[in-house]
């Protein structure tokens, strides 16, 4: 990246943090703490409701019919891609979390699927065992110590923590594919890639397929899905692992 965008993502990462510690402070979550979590429900559940409503009415019909056209194996394609592009953020937090080896791999994993993989359409990296170690900036925050916060339903994005929420700018900047200069190529990469991810999001959805209150349920699986991440697959006093195989780590 250019030393403009890394100054532009280095001033979000503090005033993130520093807008994160103070909401988190006046909400009272700090460490020690036990607030509600949830003290927002009031405005999120009308949120939750748009959000369901949009997925219902566009996002959800189009991921199906993503799925019952395109091939698995060009299905593969696009999830590769889309992760590739997430290798230089990966690399950067897990560098910022103090996990050297873990960085080196994701920056290598990027060189050979980029090269090799044509772009990242083949996982060439993972046959040579250059595991992915995806990590982001609410898993870096959450590694220096800031609490989650609240939860949140943002519009469009769906469930947070409020810590979790304050990492979607540094996300979304470090994203390659932000600096692509064709608007509208990278408008439709966009759009597929959130096809690819609503798609794959259907295995999971049938966890809470019978759930009585669709809203608790999600926030629940949300929540303890973040924690199994935060804590790279191995939370303390859950032996439950297999519950979080069906949700994309993106």
């Amino acid at each position: 990246m250019h030393n403009g965008n890394l100054s532009i993502i280095f001033r979000t990462a503090i005033l993130s943090i520093v807008l994160l510690l103070g909401a988190c402070a006046s909400n009272g979550s700090d460490p020690g703490s036990e607030p509600n979590i949830d003290p927002w429900e009031p405005m999120n559940r009308p949120i939750h409701g748009f959000n369901r409503v949009l997925d219902k009415g566009i996002v959800k019909p189009v991921a199906k019919g993503y799925e019952y056209v395109v091939p698995s194996m060009l299905r593969r394609g696009v999830t590769n891609f889309s992760r590739n592009l997430r290798s230089p953020a990966n690399a950067l937090n897990n560098l910022l979390q103090g996990k050297g080896g873990a960085a080196m791999n994701e920056i290598g994993r990027f060189i050979a699927n980029s090269t090799f993989g044509l772009l990242g359409i083949f996982d060439v990296a993972t046959a040579t065992g250059l595991d992915a170690s995806p990590e982001d900036f609410g898993q870096t925050f959450a590694a220096w110590g800031i609490p989650d916060g609240p939860y949140v339903v943002v519009p469009l994005l769906g469930p947070r923590t409020l810590r979790g929420a304050f990492a979607i700018p540094l996300n979304f900047l470090t994203d390659p594919l932000t600096y692509y200069d064709n608007s509208s190529v990278r408008s439709k990469l966009w759009a597929l890639r959130l096809i690819d991810v609503r798609q794959r999001l259907f295995a999971a959805e049938e966890l809470i397929a019978d759930a009585q209150d669709r809203y608790i349920a999600i926030r629940g699986a949300y929540l303890q899905n973040r924690r199994f991440l935060i804590y790279d697959g191995n939370p303390p006093d859950d032996d439950d692992d297999d519950f979080y195989e069906d949700f994309p780590d993106d």
